[in-house]
């Protein structure tokens, strides 16, 4: 791991190479735009940026519609906003029809830090993995971020990529090839898998290299797409390890460790152990300080390894 660096300023600045590439390619936001840094994009191109100011649901409508006229829309905002006020249209304007709209919400999780529950997204995966149609990604680090926004852009259909407010440690190097549907197998390892998804996924590498200095052989798998996801990784995790652990900044149920439970449930049983937030919502605080506090960190994620490996026998 190396620099840390901000996804959503990799993500304005990706939108303004694909806006110099693509003429079709126009942004939205709900007046966030110098927090999603959408202004980059606003700042080169200001005749097809749109600030739909704090209307999220309008905004998700006139995306809609630019998509059916024939653009390329990319709309943003805070992840705690969209999906969250605007779930009705998200459903009836963008996933049902299957329009080509990208959606790409920051701030997600509690990483947001002391903004506090109300700016908290910890549904937001849940809520749009329930959508039919709706290609879910969730980026790792810069590098991971830039490519998914780029594969969002080149292939039709709808779009949600969940990035986070702070800078994160760099977990792939310049050769990395972000494939969609496809997970990465970020290290080798047959006494278990853990399967992590974004800012988690630093922690779980962590995690594995503590873990391997007791003689624990970790596999790690970074699952970038949420959906559809790689079923083909998991069934050969659980085959291979005979144990899985997943990590997510999200509520336990209806996120990751719920879609690699369903696929393992379906097709090689193993035992398995989930670090994300429990059934509950979180307070304010520092995102070290909250993540320690909810069990999202690379030592809560050792614990679960020892924990599964017991019931692995």
């Amino acid at each position: 791991m190396s620099a840390e660096i901000s996804l959503r300023d990799t993500y304005g600045q990706t939108l303004v190479e694909l806006g110099k590439e693509n003429p079709d390619i126009v942004v939205l936001d709900a007046d966030l735009s110098w927090s999603t840094m959408t202004h980059y994009f606003r700042a080169k191109f200001p005749g097809r940026f749109f600030d739909c100011g704090i209307a999220e649901q309008n905004m998700i409508s006139i995306a809609a519609g630019l998509a059916a006229s024939g653009k390329i829309p990319f709309a943003s905002t805070f992840a705690v906003f969209l999906p969250g006020r605007c779930f009705d249209q998200v459903r009836m304007s963008i996933a049902y029809p299957g329009f080509n709209v990208k959606l790409v919400a920051t701030h997600g999780g509690l990483s947001v830090g002391e903004d506090g529950v109300s700016h908290q997204a910890i549904e937001d995966l849940s809520l749009t993995c329930s959508l039919p149609g709706l290609t879910v990604i969730v980026p790792a680090d810069a590098i991971e971020t830039a490519q998914a926004v780029r594969s969002a852009a080149a292939n039709y259909g709808p779009f949600y990529i969940r990035l986070g407010r702070p800078k994160v440690p760099t977990v792939h190097d310049e050769s990395y090839r972000f494939e969609l549907g496809k997970a990465v197998m970020m290290r080798q390892g047959g006494d278990v898998t853990i399967i992590a998804i974004g800012l988690l996924v630093a922690a779980a590498l962590e995690a594995a290299d503590n873990l391997k200095k007791e003689g624990i052989d970790c596999r790690v798998l970074n699952v970038p797409t949420l959906k559809p996801v790689d079923e083909a990784a998991i069934i050969s995790a659980a085959a291979d390890t005979g144990a899985i652990v997943t990590a997510e900044e999200h509520l336990e149920h209806g996120g990751l460790g719920s879609t690699v439970a369903r696929v393992a449930a379906r097709h090689c049983p193993v035992p398995m152990e989930f670090i994300a937030i429990k059934d509950t919502y979180a307070q304010s605080g520092k995102p070290a300080e909250l993540f320690e506090r909810y069990g999202l960190t690379a030592k809560d994620i050792k614990q679960a390894v020892h924990t599964v490996l017991k019931k692995k026998g």
